[in-house]
């Protein structure tokens, strides 16, 4: 595998990764924002507008029509956060020109495509087409108001939120139901444009590819040339929250079954610290032969899920199980026996 960054523009990244491993060619596009409780529901819904359709590509009859093709491409697009940022994402997923039977240019093609979804969206009056608007809207209200319908999922996000109360990390990635009736068509486009004004953009494309043909494809894509230089706002650093007092939260369902989350601050950010909270991660709750696994789930059966996980952007790590709510106490002190197992072992 042959790997290489190059700055389109300021700001702008292209990542080559050369392989010869799969019979697919993946193209991405990240577009990297800071977490804000101001702009979080609207780049949630930006992606769910943006695949509705673009200038040459009005609808998403035309769009599917456009992956066909090329041989059954697979266009995606979402949102995540990672640290203290935002970041839209874009996939597009081509068959690889060195298996294609015909002698053409998929790849390229494939990279057109994908720029002209992310960077020239369809419009009316200087604006998103209303009726886009309208539907992806009653979409998200949908999404977050199911937030609950995944327990376990709910309480691990939930943890986050007291966790980083008033931080960007605690912010919900699809945003929040009381903002979405202020976005509309106008102001969603406004600060669609804003956003490509300020933000980073990493463009990665991997597959057997020639990356110098690849590299002038990108700077003459006329998408490309009209971004404007930019100077980014993104949020870099991971900074340790302050310590705090042990904090206990609890909310009631009419259900059986229960989830116990419990987040972990982990003090230190060398890069040596953070190689030993993955073994620490790994041995606590992170494989089938953890000390969670085998001691919790296994031994006192006192859950029907038992792992933990590190989150290394947040230097957090987060004990996660599935119990019985009547065995809520028995579980949390076995738990607790467990982390003050490997303190005393210098783990």
């Amino acid at each position: 595998m042959d790997y290489k960054k190059q700055e389109i523009k300021k700001e702008i990244n292209l990542h080559s990764i050369k392989t010869d491993s799969f019979k697919t060619d993946l193209i991405t596009v990240f577009i990297t924002t800071p977490l804000t409780r101001q702009n979080v529901t609207k780049n949630a819904i930006l992606p769910m507008v943006l695949r509705k359709g673009s200038k040459n590509l009005n609808n998403i009859e035309e769009i599917n029509k456009a992956l066909e093709e090329m041989y059954g491409a697979e266009f995606n697009c979402g949102i995540d956060k990672t640290g203290d940022n935002q970041v839209l994402k874009f996939y597009l997923e081509i068959i690889d020109n060195n298996y294609l039977p015909t002698d053409e240019d998929l790849v390229s093609k494939g990279i057109n495509t994908l720029f002209e979804l992310v960077f020239n969206p369809i419009t009316e009056n200087n604006a998103f087409k209303a009726e886009y608007i309208d539907s992806e809207k009653q979409k998200l209200k949908i999404i977050l108001e199911g937030r609950k319908d995944n327990k376990a999922k709910y309480a691990y996000l939930r943890c986050q939120e007291e966790m980083y109360k008033g931080k960007p990390f605690g912010l919900y990635k699809y945003g929040y139901i009381e903002d979405i009736d202020e976005i509309n068509p106008s102001n969603l486009y406004e600060y669609y444009k804003k956003l490509l004004s300020e933000c980073k953009i990493d463009i990665f494309i991997s597959g057997n590819i020639e990356k110098e043909k690849i590299e002038k494809i990108i700077k003459n894509n006329e998408n490309i040339q009209k971004l404007q230089e930019r100077e980014p706002i993104y949020e870099t650093k991971n900074h340790v929250p302050e310590k705090r007092e042990a904090k206990e939260v609890i909310e009631k369902a009419d259900v059986t079954q229960g989830n116990l989350i419990i987040g972990l601050y982990i003090d230190g950010e060398s890069k040596k610290e953070k190689y030993v909270a993955i073994v620490y991660n790994s041995i606590l709750g992170g494989s089938a032969t953890s000390k969670m696994f085998q001691i919790v789930r296994e031994k006192n059966s006192l859950a029907y899920t038992a792992a933990s996980n590190y989150l290394r952007h947040k230097n957090s790590l987060f004990v996660r199980c599935g119990i019985e709510i009547e065995n809520y106490e028995k579980t949390l002190n076995l738990i607790k026996e467990q982390i003050e197992d490997m303190k005393k072992r210098k783990l």
